[in-house]
């Protein structure tokens, strides 16, 4: 039996991960900011520990990490789910919104993980799981503070890869493309009240597009969730996990043009070493 620590774990992905987990004999330490969702989320189980965690608050994430080991005895995979969206161009953002999202997104998962690592590297094993986004590998116009914040979480969960290796800890950061949960809904998703007007064909048509395909979306969450498995199952876990047709396709597209720019400017690239006497 493993024990997963999951965040966010009361709906959307988290809740799925956690159900799937169960049903595979896994125990599950399912956290929210109240717990009581994770119960009528995911009802009663004798091992399902459903804890209170705000991500932003670093007290209560080593407690929570305490009461998981208290109760289960280790913490095997920890997936940092917990997170929101925030749509609106970057001048149009408050610092209070990037602050906010920021708190949450990557300060909350540095804490929660920095709580659990403690008691993987007792164990010498354990699988942590980031996730992240399409857009944090690729950017795309109204996301820019969110893809930024996917961005942090990418470049945390590489360094943890190379430097948990030799402990016997593996880190991947999943990029789930557009999936049919509730990530556009007010719940998950923030839009800056700021319009600015010169941004109307790129952040406006972003704006009109998320709010016609909320619910809409091509990615399945259920499979998704079923892929997880698949995932913590793998003796050598990938760093990175794209999931859904879009991602894929985005990726190739990006390293495409990256691929072409190098190559374009690769003289000029090389032209700042130092030369030899």
């Amino acid at each position: 039996m493993r024990v997963w620590f999951i965040t966010g774990a009361s709906r959307g992905f988290g809740a799925l991960i956690a159900r799937e987990a169960l049903g595979a004999g896994d125990a599950v330490v399912a956290t929210a900011r109240n717990p009581k969702s994770v119960e009528d989320s995911l009802g009663t189980h004798p091992q399902l520990l459903p804890l209170a965690l705000d991500v932003t608050d670093d007290a209560q994430a080593k407690t929570a990490a305490a009461a998981a080991v208290d109760r289960f005895g280790r913490i095997d995979i920890l997936v940092n789910n917990a997170g929101f969206g925030l749509l609106g161009a970057v001048e149009e953002a408050t610092g209070d919104e990037i602050s906010r999202v920021y708190a949450t997104n990557v300060f909350g998962l540095l804490a929660v993980t920095r709580a659990v690592l403690p008691y993987m590297r007792r164990q010498r094993s354990g699988h942590v799981i980031n996730l992240s986004s399409i857009g944090g590998y690729a950017a795309s116009p109204g996301w820019g503070v969110y893809c930024s914040t996917k961005f942090a979480v990418e470049g945390l969960t590489e360094a943890l890869a190379i430097e948990l290796k030799p402990l016997g800890i593996h880190a991947t950061v999943v990029e789930p493309g557009f999936f049919r949960t509730d990530f556009l809904d007010a719940r998950s998703l923030a839009v800056s009240p700021n319009v600015i007007s010169d941004y109307a064909e790129t952040v406006g048509a972003m704006r009109n597009f998320a709010a016609g395909a909320n619910h809409a979306q091509p990615g399945d969450p259920a499979k998704l969730a079923k892929a997880m498995l698949n995932l913590v199952n793998a003796a050598e876990p990938p760093v990175r996990m794209p999931f859904g047709s879009d991602t894929v396709a985005r990726i190739e597209e990006k390293n495409a043009k990256v691929a072409e720019e190098l190559a374009r400017w690769r003289q000029l690239s090389l032209s700042t070493d130092f030369t030899a006497a």
